[in-house]
């Protein structure tokens, strides 16, 4: 239960915050966690408090006990609180009523940590993680007000602008720190990463998406496969997860697998277009790549996420060999396209 006041909580150390942000992070994001290790310093610290934002965020978005214009002013005061540090203890406060993942509740209650890590940063690199994650927030907000039972996107269009907001913000921040930090990330490296930036975030987001369908529909109450393209193969809303719509259902699941392959196509040209140089942010890159083709793979060959209770993983065997082999070709762009060519078309080792 969180505490109540802005005096409720004694002054926060912020080496004792990044102590347990560090340790929160596996709890809230497995693969995340894995690779936001390779990121140290500042850069690092930025990445991580930003992913964290973005978490609490979209904890307060997914929470279907709460009403959508309650959630919709939670969302507008935690954007408010990234301006202005002092408002967080009110934040906090309210956020006592969020409800969901035990380990997702407990990084919302502890807002005030993450913010004073933030608070810590240096001011250019602050600016950056706060311009991009309150446009992200503007987004969720925006959605929530749009569909206040439950979002139900209706559109490709739509569809998009969604990604946008949740993923392609993210390819837009990282790749804004990536400039800042790196003396690699020259104007011209950063020009022709800015072209790809967005494509790498939703790219992302779209596996994820895919393999979620069914989880979000029944858990998050959330369906992103647009009304229009189900309707285009008999299909709805309302029978997604039907066993007697399943062929319809794929049908149009199967555009959105092909948007996706071309996605990651799009995010591995970002990946390649990142100096060889900047090895820890291509190291960072990689791992989360290499799981989405891999998810992707399977997502192609199974019908498992149109099921109630169904879900696509990859086994931890493979991502762990995924680990170690990208981190093996991360030197060579060819090296890095043989390798996802042999992880589209079957599992590693």
């Amino acid at each position: 239960m969180a505490e109540s006041g802005a005096a409720a909580r004694p002054p926060i150390d912020i080496a004792a915050a990044d102590q347990w942000a560090r340790e929160i992070l596996p709890a809230v994001s497995r693969t995340f966690a894995l690779s936001i290790r390779f990121l140290k310093g500042t850069l690092g610290s930025a990445v991580g408090t930003a992913y964290l934002l973005a978490r609490i965020a979209d904890t307060v978005e997914d929470d279907g006990a709460m009403p959508a214009e309650r959630k919709a002013a939670l969302l507008e005061t935690f954007s408010a609180t990234l301006m202005d540090p002092a408002a967080v203890a009110s934040f906090t406060e309210a956020a006592a009523e969020v409800t969901g993942n035990p380990a997702h509740t407990d990084l919302v209650r502890n807002t005030d940590r993450v913010c004073a890590i933030l608070g810590a940063l240096p001011p250019r690199t602050r600016d950056i993680v706060v311009r991009w994650v309150r446009e992200m927030v503007s987004g969720m907000r925006k959605f929530v007000l749009r569909y206040p039972h439950g979002i139900r996107i209706q559109t490709l269009d739509e569809y998009r602008e969604y990604c946008y907001y949740v993923a392609g913000t993210v390819g837009c921040m990282l790749t804004e720190l990536w400039r800042e930090h790196s003396s690699s990330i020259d104007d011209r490296a950063f020009a022709q990463l800015w072209e790809r930036c967005q494509r790498f975030g939703e790219a992302l987001q779209t596996v994820n998406i895919l393999k979620d369908i069914a989880w979000d529909a029944e858990h998050e109450n959330a369906i992103y496969i647009p009304a229009r393209t189900l309707a285009e193969h008999g299909s709805g809303h309302e029978t997604l997860l039907s066993a007697s719509h399943v062929e319809g259902n794929h049908a149009a699941v199967a555009g959105f697998i092909a948007l996706a392959w071309s996605d990651l196509d799009e995010a591995l040209e970002y990946l390649c277009r990142i100096p060889r140089r900047a090895v820890a942010i291509r190291a960072f890159c990689v791992l989360p790549l290499l799981y989405a083709y891999a998810t992707l793979r399977e997502l192609a060959a199974t019908r498992t996420m149109l099921q109630a209770g169904g879900s696509v993983k990859i086994s931890r065997r493979e991502v762990r060999w995924l680990m170690l082999a990208g981190l093996a070709c991360l030197g060579s762009n060819r090296a890095l396209g043989a390798l996802v060519r042999r992880v589209r078309s079957r599992p590693l080792p």
